[in-house]
């Protein structure tokens, strides 16, 4: 299984030369309704990137002509933890099996019209301590000051570092990504920056990332719908009459109020790290939860990572459904964690009080 080799390979990105198609075909089969099904929604119908927020362009030239199959599939399995990026392989919670996989690759590949570019995989050699600084001054403030993600993606996870070869990121760096904000760099800097620049991020890949290889996803049934259902109301102040801030809700959890909680993201995340109490109603996986939600105007916090998308999709289902006090926690889940609000992870042992 795919899968099972990933996990054992630390495969390259590139690879042997692919024949252009001179049309890409439309977004039919398989992989196609895999996809509008779960990457649209960020990723743009036609992969154009950008529909929520800062999720990446997938049908650039670029990208394509110098990622592997491997390094698609493990990004759709694994995800970039702690990001917005989820896995969704079902080895590790997600709604995915390895031919669905599969599937969303081959339609990915699609798009592709000009050849595979053979990088190789030689790794660079640099000084890694220079690559922080020109780091810092050139790529940090798009993703991040450790290339931990902000308006661009994360680049120090080891999910993607484990696929991304030096030629790779070099390659990324010196002509950049069409129509996307990332701009090309070879001609602003020394080709021994940029080398630089690229050892200085894989110092990052040593650091693996802490996600089980598989916890069972748990059932809606054994879960508590209701937060402290004998507590007060909260009173709370929305922002255009649909969003509602983090601190507010932290502070109606504090004060035992009743309340329901959703974690809109795609349930690898969920056992990851969440809210306390949430129950995992993906966007893309909404109506078992609607029968068990009370219709009473207890307020409904939905809240994903994006921090608007996922979690609207369930709160605009909702609202089409009768339920007016269906609400989208402002800041996502991501602030509420650097925050240091209270979090829990893993399965459930009993259900929630």
């Amino acid at each position: 299984m795919r899968i099972a080799v990933l996990s054992l390979l630390l495969v390259a990105c590139g690879g042997a030369p692919t024949e252009p198609r001179t049309t890409p075909p439309e977004a039919t089969g398989e992989g196609g309704a895999l996809y509008a099904q779960y990457c649209a929604l960020c990723h743009g119908e036609a992969g154009e990137g950008y529909a929520a927020d800062n999720a990446t362009r997938l049908r650039g030239q670029s990208f394509l002509t110098t990622a592997s199959d491997d390094f698609l599939a493990m990004s759709i399995a694994r995800g970039r933890p702690h990001t917005a990026m989820a896995g969704y392989s079902s080895n590790f919670g997600g709604p995915l099996e390895d031919p669905q996989i599969d599937a969303i690759v081959q339609h990915l590949r699609a798009w592709q019209t000009e050849a595979s570019l053979d990088l190789g995989e030689a790794p660079l050699e640099g000084d890694a301590e220079n690559g922080a600084q020109v780091f810092a001054q050139r790529c940090a403030s798009c993703h991040g000051q450790l290339g931990n993600g902000g308006s661009a993606q994360s680049l120090n996870r080891w999910t993607f570092l484990s696929r991304a070869t030096d030629p790779f990121l070099r390659h990324a760096i010196v002509n950049g990504r069409e129509e996307t904000p990332m701009p090309a760099f070879g001609d602003e800097l020394e080709p021994q920056a940029i080398d630089d620049i690229v050892v200085f991020l894989r110092r990052f890949e040593e650091e693996h990332d802490v996600v089980p290889r598989y916890m069972a996803p748990p059932s809606l049934e054994q879960m508590t719908v209701i937060r402290h259902p004998d507590g007060p109301t909260p009173a709370f102040t929305l922002r255009e009459e649909r969003f509602v801030s983090a601190a507010q809700v932290r502070d109606a959890l504090a004060a035992s109020s009743r309340i329901v909680l959703l974690d809109a993201r795609p349930t690898s995340d969920w056992l990851i790290e969440r809210i306390p109490g949430a129950l995992p109603v993906p966007y893309y996986a909404i109506d078992p939860i609607v029968a068990r939600l009370p219709r009473d105007g207890t307020w409904i916090v939905a809240y994903c990572g994006c921090p608007h998308a996922a979690s609207g999709e369930v709160v605009d289902h909702l609202r089409e459904a009768g339920f007016e006090h269906a609400v989208v926690l402002d800041e996502g889940v991501y602030h509420w964690i650097e925050a240091g609000y209270p979090t829990e992870s893993g399965p459930l042992d009993a259900p929630a009080e």
